[in-house]
Formats: C-alpha cells, structure tokens, sequence
C-alpha cells in the first residue's frame, strides 16, 4: 500500500468516527429532545424498518391487527441503512427521532442504534420484535469475543439494543440467548416469551391454502412435484455477505422425477450463484420472486445450515436437513448458542451426495418426533395468537 492510499485510508476512519459521535451523541438526541417537548401521541404506534425501504414479513400480521384497532394510529420509519447513502440515511433517521418522539409505542425487528442514542421518555414503550426465531446463531453481545462482532466496549458507546421496554421470542428456552445477545444486564430490557409476531401467519388456514399457489405461480415447474426448499443463511459480513450452494447438476440427475429445487437465499446475499439454464425445469432461485412464509409452507423437504427459519419450519413437522460443509469456519466466526449436533433436530451432512441419499430414502430415515421435540422445546409460545399479546403490552399503560 502507498503513502498516499494507505494517509486516505486514515482520514476516511477519522471523518467516520467524527460523523458518528456528532450523529448519535450530539444531532439525533438533541432533535428527539426538541420535539420530545409535544405531548405523547397515545394513538400513535412507529414501525421502524432499520434496513429496509419498504415494510418486511415481520410486520405482515402486526400491521394487520393494529388496522383491526380502529382507534390506532400507525407511523411508518425506514431507515434503509444498507441501502442508501450517507445523506439519505441522515434524512431518514432525523424524521425517524422526531417521530419517535411523541409515540405511544415503537417496534423495531433488528439492530437498532437511532432508537438507542436517545434518552427515550418513560410514556414510549420501545418493542423489539425481533425478525427470527428460536436461537441459533449468535448475535449482539453474544459476539463481542468472535471475530464477527465488536467489542464490549464499542456496543455499549454506540449501542443497538438501549431503551428496549420488551423484547418477545419464541420460547421460555431462549430468553437467556436474547438477554445475553441484547444486553439486558446493561440496558434492563425485559425479554419475554409471548411468541413471534410473523409465526401467527402459519395458523391461518386462509394462509396456509394459498400460500403454495403462490410458489406455483412463481415457479410453474413445482406444480405436481414434491418441493425441496435450499435456504442457506448468510457468511461473512452485511455489506459483502456471501452464500452457499448445493450441487444442483447431482440433484437435478438423483431427483428429479420426484422432486423440484427452490432456492432462497439470504437478503444480505446481493450476487448469489446462478442456476444453469439446462436445469430451469428443476430448479428455480425464487429469492426475489417469493416470501420466505410462502416457500416454507410449500416446502416437503427444507434443506438449511445455521439459518432461524428452521425453527418457523419446525412448526410444520416436516423433514428437516442441515447442510453444514463449512461448520468449523462458521463456528470460529460467529459461534452458536447451542452445541449444532445436539440442537438440530435432522441430519447434519457436509456433502451433497449424503443429502441425496437421504432424500432417496426419507421415508424410512424421517423421524418427526425429533422434530416435535424440537417444536416445542423452542417454539412453545408460537400459538397462533402472538400478535395480540404483544399489542397488549405495546399498549398497556
């Protein structure tokens, strides 16, 4: 590196770290104490979408039910942090704190430091939904040792999980993972298991029928055939997140007869790998064709690795395969809450061919009640009835 890259290099740290303490530590809390001055809007309920520019499958059943609530008036934040550019992230997260400001209720589903920065007043309850379920993955303070996270230090000056009244999951298990990840020991954060608000879609019988028509409509070919669902989670970090794959060519020639590939990769996952013409009438990458809630009830098989949604698949008791060929990286950089042999609930393969035998021969192999064991020892609290119990609390006085 030269001199010159290497003084350009220093100067774009040193203008980062001066934008951020002047943000979050000086412009957002003196703005939200500006308008913290209106009285609080009891009305008023904030959605945030931190990452996003538009409303995600989160919010699906709780936007619905706070509309049920005629007396409810709904605001709408998003941040769009990996999307847009400096500039349109300030914007956004000024409105954001003026809006935060006189709101009954806020919720947010990720990671959030503009909810965090301000001393939020005791007449706001801040509700964090958070967007998976079950624990797998580590997360937040949980990482602070890994080489995905930050230090200690670093979360607690700028911190993402500060003024939280509630966070809701899925089960009495995992409340110790959540007041690890989120910090509760510093910021006093309440984590309780009164389910996740996106699982209510699945008890929906008017959702559950129409959902796989929708995967058809997407992908024609899946019609009449049994549906494997590959949903890999994401590797290395947000901005240059990558993804894995399986062998389409050896699934394709062992399964095709029987069976279509959907695959749908992580959002993070800007360039996934494509799929070879030759194999359009097998297997399709819906990524951006459909909702994950979609694919996982059309799913007959849901092949995954370290990704949550095989706990919302759990609730289906369907077979369930875990595709971990680079498990010893993964765990040295982000790590699990549980031991991975013992918390997976099907077999854990490290190579295609292993995966197509299996699938060949599933009937035999398939044992559900590991699955419902699974189910219930961390998905107890998804009954369907999630959503008002969470409104309930948003509301409360």
């Amino acid at each position: 590196m030269t001199i010159t890259k290497y003084l350009v290099k220093i100067n774009k740290k040193v203008v980062s770290r001066i934008y951020k303490f002047a943000t979050l530590r000086v412009i957002y809390p003196l703005v939200y104490n500006l308008y913290r001055r209106k009285p609080v809007d009891d009305k008023k309920v904030l959605l945030i979408e931190v990452r996003s520019l538009s409303l995600t499958d989160s919010y699906a059943v709780l936007e619905r039910k706070l509309k049920e609530r005629n007396d409810i008036k709904i605001s709408y934040q998003f941040l769009g942090e990996t999307i847009l550019g400096v500039f349109g992230c300030l914007k956004r997260r000024l409105v954001c704190v003026k809006d935060l400001a006189t709101a009954k209720a806020a919720f947010i589903t990720d990671a959030c430091q503009i909810t965090s920065c301000v001393n939020l007043r005791e007449e706001t309850k801040l509700i964090q939904i958070w967007h998976a379920c079950g624990a797998f993955k580590k997360f937040g303070f949980s990482t602070a040792l890994l080489k995905f996270g930050e230090t200690e230090k670093k979360m607690l000056k700028y911190p993402y999980y500060k003024n939280i009244s509630y966070v809701t999951v899925s089960s009495p298990e995992v409340v110790w993972a959540y007041e690890e990840a989120m910090g509760s020991k510093h910021f006093n954060s309440k984590v309780l298991p009164v389910g996740v608000s996106r699982t209510d879609l699945f008890f929906e019988d008017e959702f559950l029928n129409s959902a796989r028509e929708r995967v058809y409509t997407a992908f024609p070919k899946a019609r009449g055939k049994k549906v494997i669902l590959y949903a890999p989670t994401f590797r290395g970090r947000v901005r240059r997140a990558s993804t894995g794959m399986v062998d389409i060519e050896k699934f394709c020639e062992a399964l095709s007869d029987e069976y279509v590939l959907i695959i749908k990769h992580h959002p993070y996952v800007k360039n996934p790998p494509s799929i070879d013409e030759k194999y359009k009438d097998f297997a399709s990458d819906l990524s951006d064709d459909a909702d994950i809630e979609d694919l996982l009830c059309a799913a007959d098989i849901c092949i995954s690795d370290y990704s949550s949604l095989v706990f919302e698949y759990s609730l289906f008791e369907r077979p369930l395969i875990f595709f971990a060929y680079d498990i010893d990286d993964y765990n040295d950089w982000r790590g699990f809450y549980y031991d991975y042999d013992k918390l997976t609930p099907g077999p854990v393969f490290t190579k295609n061919e292993e995966i197509i035998d299996y699938i060949k021969n599933i009937d035999e192999r398939f044992d559900k009640q590991r699955i419902i064991e699974f189910r219930e020892k961390f998905m107890s609290a998804c009954d369907g009835n999630a959503t008002e119990r969470i409104i309930d609390l948003a509301l409360e006085d």
